[in-house]
């Protein structure tokens, strides 16, 4: 951030002091919930999601200390990932991914947590196999809410086939199963009641780790129900609003 004017320099340290503040008060409630739940803080990772705010704020959150960003659309995860390749970030794609799409986010993302259906454990193994990359990160998304008629169009594999689609990536070169991921449905049997929601998350992924005992991650909660997905033992957490503010409407 060199070569910027004083008004530029003060806007940015406007911002830094609004970010740390966010950030200390995102930490406290996540070491409360780790207390709440006789867990260790070590336990929890806190993953930012930058989505929809610029590169600017990407530097800022390294600068303060956060390790892991995601992001949930590649034409806006790409460039922002190029201009700040060089931060030590490991960058999470949490959105649905379309297969036209793999080639572009492999240049960036350390993990995928919407792998949702085989057609996309095959590109993405590909593609890694094609590219010569490190090994790619799954996340088996979970539609809690797949196996409702309001839910049938959501993102997410139905629960009843999480387990098979965990033997495709586990055994698919190229790819890394490292646990699973859900969002609080918004319909369904689990609608508004986070607490069972990620409750049934935990004993999906307890299932799974019977037979992938090193797919130990637990992609769950957000701003506004980060203590519920602690309790029930998420790995990590999803944070946007509550670090970064409310979001910029999208074009």
């Amino acid at each position: 951030m060199t070569n910027l004017t004083s008004a530029e320099r003060l806007g940015f340290s406007d911002r830094l002091a609004e970010l740390r503040t966010n950030l200390a008060a995102v930490e406290a409630r996540i070491g409360a919930a780790c207390a709440a739940a006789g867990r260790r803080r070590e336990e929890v990772t806190l993953v930012v999601v930058t989505k929809t705010y610029p590169a600017s704020d990407t530097r800022l959150l390294a600068e303060l200390g956060v390790t892991d960003v995601a992001e949930n659309r590649d034409q806006d995860a790409a460039p922002k990932a190029e201009e700040c390749r060089d931060l030590p970030l490991a960058w999470h794609f949490v959105g649905q991914l379309q297969t036209n799409k793999v080639r572009s986010v492999l240049r960036y993302a350390d993990r995928v947590h919407s792998v949702d259906r085989p057609r996309l454990v095959d590109a993405l193994s590909a593609e890694v196999v094609k590219s010569g990359r490190a090994d790619l990160g799954c996340l088996i998304q979970v539609g809690l809410e797949s196996e409702t008629p309001e839910g049938a169009h959501r993102g997410g594999v139905a629960p009843s086939e999480v387990e098979a689609l965990a033997e495709a990536v586990a055994s698919a070169p190229g790819l890394r199963l490292d646990g699973l991921m859900a969002v609080a449905p918004l319909v369904g049997p689990f609608a508004g009641d986070a607490r069972r929601a990620f409750g049934r998350l935990a004993e999906i992924a307890s299932r799974v780790r019977e037979t992938h005992p090193a797919a130990t991650m637990v992609s769950a909660g957000m701003s506004g129900d980060l203590e519920e997905a602690i309790a029930a033992g998420a790995t990590h957490v999803r944070i946007g609003t509550a670090v970064l503010g409310a979001r910029p409407t999208l074009r």
